[in-house]
């Protein structure tokens, strides 16, 4: 039977990170929850031990995937499910992610969100993404950005190292895609918390434009 972790990357997430612990706990193919507390400056880690999960405390923010690379090559697992900190209840729908996994028919997948009630930005990210992995993979994806994914050991392995910021998921999409792997968007119903059209939104979504597209650079060469 496989080993299935499901690993949170989590930055100051003390409002959601409880119930997305809960969420996924839910999910009965999973034998491990870990929390990576990335250099929180709130109660994110405190809270997810109460919810009983494992959390790992990194001193500094390192960004996603520099929290990915710190912590991986400690962990044991068949199938690995990246869940974000923020989906509360919606995490439970990461069943739907390691089916297919499971069943041997792909080797990783994508969660695909509904359409947000509000929109938060213009899709400039999404679409400069869209059009990296479609330029240097052939694929076309709907949710290039989606951190919720469950990806099969020798995936990680291949890939050896994450991008670093924002970027992290577009890279790993392209390195899966271009290394032969079969990748597959699952639909859900999960939701996350929303950035606005507000300063603080328009900062967010400009760091992962330029995350992105160092990525996509990166890749191209």
């Amino acid at each position: 039977m496989a080993k299935i972790v499901a690993l949170i990357p989590a930055f100051n997430e003390e409002k959601r990170i409880t119930k997305t612990v809960e969420g996924l706990k839910k999910v009965s193919d999973i034998n491990r929850i870990v929390v990576v507390d990335d250099g929180s400056t709130d109660d994110t880690a405190k809270l997810a031990e109460k919810a009983e999960a494992e959390v790992v405390s990194l001193k500094e923010n390192l960004g996603k995937g520099g929290a990915l690379n710190r912590i991986l090559k400690t962990l044991d697992y068949d199938i690995l499910l990246l869940i974000d900190g923020d989906l509360s209840e919606s995490a439970a729908e990461a069943g739907k992610l390691l089916e297919p996994v499971i069943a041997g028919d792909v080797d990783m997948t994508i969660a695909d969100f509904p359409k947000p009630d509000t929109k938060g930005g213009f899709g400039l990210v999404k679409g400069v993404a869209r059009w990296g992995i479609r330029r240097l993979t052939g694929a076309e994806m709907d949710e290039p950005l989606s951190g919720q994914r469950a990806i099969k050991r020798v995936v990680i392995e291949k890939i050896n190292e994450f991008s670093d910021g924002f970027g992290v998921e577009v890279g790993m999409t392209i390195d899966a895609l271009q290394k032969g792997f079969k990748v597959k968007e699952v639909p859900t119903t999960m939701s996350h918390a929303e950035t606005g059209r507000d300063i603080r939104g328009f900062m967010h979504r400009g760091r992962q434009f330029l995350d992105v597209i160092k990525v996509v650079l990166n890749h191209s060469r």
